[in-house]
């Protein structure tokens, strides 16, 4: 009987243990996202194990731009994405993440719709005809881009590069 009681304190130990921490990640998620969160805090959750509260700094507006290009370098590719979609993210942290090795990470960049025009040149170069595809298909796409990938191999490309060229000139 006392070593089942024993037992079950320290699984009620170890559970009330796991629920504390859990609420403690919890709350680091929530400050990472905070508008209001110092600076200081914001990059001393940077460096914190749980990549989802990365993931939140990678969203905030508030982060400071070299915290974003620090998190754009991140090991986790959901955070490198909430870098990429961050409308404070700045032009030489999205070319760092145009030259993601993650083909994911690259695609969202190509398709942001607040990508700036240097980050698109690089992708427009990009291996993959599906990320060459949305950076024609992109509204950021300058007229130099669009008259490479006009030249494209692939047919789906260059004529949605050539839909870009004659927008532009519309314009």
């Amino acid at each position: 009987m006392l070593g089942r009681i024993t037992v079950l304190s320290i699984f009620l130990l170890f559970v009330s243990q796991s629920v504390l921490a859990g609420d403690d990640a919890e709350q680091r998620r929530r400050d990472a996202g905070r508008p209001q969160t110092s600076v200081e805090q914001l990059r001393t959750l940077s460096n914190d194990k749980d990549w989802r509260v990365r993931q939140y700094l990678g969203r905030n507006r508030n982060s400071p731009v070299d915290l974003l290009d620090k998190l754009a370098g991140d090991k986790h590719q959901q955070v490198r994405i909430a870098v990429a979609t961050n409308l404070s993210t700045d032009t030489p942290t999205f070319l760092k993440l145009a030259m993601d090795q993650d083909l994911q990470v690259r695609s969202v960049v190509a398709r942001f719709e607040y990508v700036p025009p240097e980050a698109l040149a690089i992708l427009a170069k990009d291996k993959s005809a599906d990320i060459r595809l949305e950076v024609a298909r992109n509204l950021n796409a300058d007229k130099a881009t669009l008259e490479l990938l006009s030249r494209d191999e692939q047919p789906e490309v260059s004529q949605a590069a050539l839909v870009g060229l004659e927008r532009l000139a519309n314009e």
